[in-house]
């Protein structure tokens, strides 16, 4: 960035700033006196009712509703449903609800496992994330395993060569990471 963005950009920021601080100050004033102090919950929801258009607001709710693992990590999913989650609050009113919608996004390699102990257990969001993650690391590690001994087993038969003697009779079988030499090269 140019020295003249970089202050554009900063300008910009102290004025948004100061427009969140009035706006902050505005509702704290609006509040019933004696009132217990907000929770989190409360303030993002009216934040984001005043600051984000009803347009965007309705593009990440459909987001969020459709929002599935597909080719993502269980963590870069999590991940995702916490930043649309923001948005739709409302959606998630209890923990039954968010660990449902979590499951019901998860990829087929972790659904099943995810799915059974969410209706067999009383697991929270977290516990869920991070059973999920376990489960996913465990059935991705044995598929390396086993294409790694595929791999293994068809590279072995692949590059393995005879040695003839003895009237042609196969002797002894040689393996190596080369690719097999020819019954003419090896006898010579």
């Amino acid at each position: 960035m140019h020295s003249t963005e970089t202050e554009a950009v900063e300008l910009a920021s102290y004025l948004l700033k100061e427009v969140a601080y009035s706006w902050f100050e505005l509702w704290e004033e609006s509040r019933e006196q004696g009132s217990p102090p907000a929770r989190w919950s409360e303030f993002t929801n009216a934040f984001i009712d005043h600051f984000l258009p009803a347009e965007t607001k309705a593009a990440r709710a459909a987001k969020f509703e459709s929002l599935r693992q597909g080719s993502l990590s269980v963590w870069e999913y999590h991940m995702k449903i916490a930043h649309l989650s923001k948005y739709v609050i409302y959606m998630l009113p209890t923990m039954e609800a968010r660990v449902r919608q979590f499951v019901q996004g998860l990829s087929p390699l972790v659904i099943n496992e995810a799915a059974m102990t969410a209706l067999n257990s009383n697991m929270n969001y977290g516990k869920m994330v991070a059973f999920a993650q376990a489960i996913e690391d465990r059935k991705l590690k044995r598929k390396r395993e086993l294409d790694n001994n595929k791999k293994t087993r068809s590279t072995g038969n692949l590059s393995g060569s005879y040695s003839r003697g003895n009237g042609g009779k196969a002797l002894h079988r040689r393996v190596s990471s080369r690719p097999a030499q020819s019954i003419t090269q090896s006898s010579a």
